[in-house]
């Protein structure tokens, strides 16, 4: 037995120290730099306890970028999760080339999030706007120049790129139910709605726990596609948490306050998502 523990930790001494490295130094190194007044260009820094958050809570950029944030989350999660499951149904059913539908469904997320961005950037921008002008549709016009259209601009983006990887998760739950299952409901003279609503459904709740988890955490964490989609403008309407976090410790040079800031997000962060999971836990029924 003690040999056997010692060869565990040998192996499992890797990541521990990979992850001290790369998460666990930088985190307290961050924490402590959350409470001093450093500016990331001089060595010396003082220690000012709580000043940099109270100063990052009463930010309106940062207020601005938290509720923007916030509703592009609530919208994009259930739009991610929704489209990605409907589309895990569909190619799930006995139809020619659900195979090649799963490919193009899924190709989205192989590309980067910096050339998604460029990608739709011309799109709504180039295209959107010749399509306009034939037509004679205003409102596509300029369509990343207002708040409003912004906002959706990335919406789309993030629900054209993140669904086909979900689906693939919904895939893998729906292939897991028992077709027996299914059989005795449809013998006991089930439709094929109260299948769904009564067996398939429940069941995909531990699909459902991690699709809502990893869409709640990367569209939290969007960077790559708010800059080159939006840039955070106009007037920085369309700047989310993380973007604004930068841009005050890269254009600003107020590192001290964006470690307060990425403690703060960190922190909400975390209570969303926990809560998440454990409501969803409190869900899942056993096959």
């Amino acid at each position: 037995m003690r040999k056997s523990k010692k060869i565990f930790w040998l192996f499992l001494a890797p990541c521990l120290i990979t992850f001290c490295i790369a998460v666990v130094i930088p985190t307290l190194t961050g924490i402590y730099y959350s409470f001093t007044d450093w500016d990331g260009l001089h060595a010396n820094c003082d220690f000012i306890f709580l000043d940099n958050y109270i100063s990052a809570v009463r930010d309106i950029y940062f207020q601005n970028a938290f509720v923007f944030t916030f509703k592009f989350v609530i919208i994009t999660v259930i739009a991610v999760n929704v489209v990605a499951f409907a589309a895990a149904m569909l190619v799930t059913q006995n139809i020619k080339g659900k195979n090649l539908f799963r490919s193009i469904f899924f190709m989205p997320n192989l590309v980067g999030g910096v050339l998604v961005g460029f990608a739709w950037q011309f799109i709504f921008c180039d295209v959107f706007d010749s399509i306009g002008e034939i037509l004679g549709i205003n409102w596509l016009c300029d369509w990343l120049s207002t708040k409003s259209t912004g906002f959706w601009g990335l919406v789309i983006l993030v629900v054209w790129q993140m669904s086909g990887y979900m689906m693939l998760i919904y895939i893998a739950q729906i292939q897991n139910i028992p077709e027996n299952l299914l059989e005795s409901a449809r013998i006991d003279g089930a439709s094929s709605f109260q299948c769904f609503w009564k067996i398939k459904l429940p069941l995909m709740m531990p699909a459902f726990t991690i699709g809502l988890f990893l869409t709640l955490t990367n569209c939290f964490k969007l960077y790559d596609q708010n800059l080159t989609l939006t840039g955070g403008g106009p007037a920085k309407a369309t700047e989310m948490l993380t973007m604004d976090i930068c841009n005050t410790a890269f254009s600003r040079n107020m590192y001290g306050m964006a470690q307060a800031k990425g403690i703060i997000f960190l922190i909400v962060v975390a209570l969303i998502t926990v809560s998440q999971l454990m409501f969803t836990k409190s869900k899942e029924v056993e096959m």
